[in-house]
């Protein structure tokens, strides 16, 4: 009895503090930008990455003569982050990140999947009093979902600076994230106090985050929501020709045909109508609201996208200056999207 109570606290140290750090962190998401589905789609990724890293790393230590404390210190954290930044640069190419809030939580996600693994494997494979689970538990798998938390937010800083995923807003992220890692499997200060350092360091970082995001959010929110009613208002005018859109449309007469002109006109009230809807949606979950699933909205994205391909890359260049159709934009479009036509 008192061994299968030793296990099972084991296993809780092991596996819950990162999760519930996890739980934390979606818990101040006052936006709910990130879905607990994609959370969990997170995590199961994590996990992956985890079983990957496991068998490259039981590859490259059979194949070469370094020993395992040199290759856990320099070898392994490149890795086994690179395997997790994977995961979220996938979600960065589909424009699936928006702000720095839900960039740390799904980055604390994959870190947190990364980690359940990998203790998980020590539990049933390794001999370790509840010191070392404490340790594990607490410092090793918080480290896991902090630094790759950090990958994230360094990484959507750097894009939302430049508007651009690339090698050079990547970088800095991986960089930060396998240094941190390295330095924390030195074990500079004793297990125990680095363990607590990871600890308190990391919630200390969200929490910073989470209040420059929030603040950033807001203010994205209020100005271009005022602009889509602006953009709106114009567009419905018993004097759309005088107006400042009305105007540029004409001036677009000189190099598409009225039949493109007309579905350029129909693409932006549609664009429109769905941000400003998408972004309705975001503050009634600040205030607790939810939003009721809307199948019909489906056809709608679908119009949308048909508009685009008819009116051709050209004239969506032409009507840019008109819309906010930049990565933001595109992302909480497609959070709307992904809401309203679950149902």
């Amino acid at each position: 009895m008192g061994a299968l109570l030793s296990h099972a606290l084991s296993i809780a140290v092991a596996i819950l503090p990162v999760l519930a750090m996890l739980g934390l962190l979606k818990f101040l998401d006052s936006f709910k930008l990130v879905r607990f589905s994609v959370i969990l789609q997170m995590i199961a990724a994590g996990g992956c990455a985890g079983l990957l890293a496991y068998v490259i790393n039981g590859q490259l230590l059979a194949a070469t003569a370094i020993e395992l404390r040199t290759y856990s210190r320099y070898i392994a954290p490149v890795i086994e982050e690179l395997l997790k930044a994977s995961v979220l640069l996938y979600l960065f190419s589909r424009h699936r990140v928006g702000f720095l809030v839900d960039a740390a939580i799904l980055g604390f996600a994959v870190g947190a999947g990364f980690a359940v693994i990998e203790n998980t494997y020590f539990l049933f494979n390794a001999q370790l009093n509840l010191g070392v689970w404490i340790v594990r538990g607490f410092g090793t798998a918080v480290m896991h979902g902090g630094v790759t938390a950090i990958f994230a937010i360094l990484t959507m800083a750097a894009m939302e600076r430049r508007e651009a995923l690339t090698v050079a807003t990547c970088l800095p992220g991986l960089g930060a994230a396998v240094l941190i890692h390295a330095v924390y499997n030195h074990m500079f200060l004793s297990p125990v106090l680095s363990a607590l350092g990871m600890f308190l360091l990391i919630p200390a970082l969200m929490v910073g985050v989470f209040g420059r995001s929030n603040q950033t959010l807001t203010g994205w929110l209020e100005l271009d929501f005022d602009a889509d009613v602006g953009l709106l208002q114009q567009l419905n005018s018993q004097e759309f020709a005088d107006t400042h859109v009305g105007q540029y449309l004409k001036a677009l007469g000189e190099r598409f045909d009225g039949l493109i002109l007309a579905d350029m006109l129909c693409y932006l009230r549609i664009y429109t109508e769905l941000s400003l809807r998408a972004k309705g949606a975001m503050m009634m979950r600040e205030v607790g609201v939810a939003i009721p699933p809307d199948p019909a909205i489906a056809g709608v994205f679908a119009e949308m996208r048909q508009l685009e391909k008819s009116i051709g890359r050209t004239a969506l260049l032409a009507v840019a200056p008109l819309v906010n159709t930049n990565r933001r934009d595109r992302w909480h479009l497609g959070q709307l999207e992904a809401e309203l036509c679950a149902g």
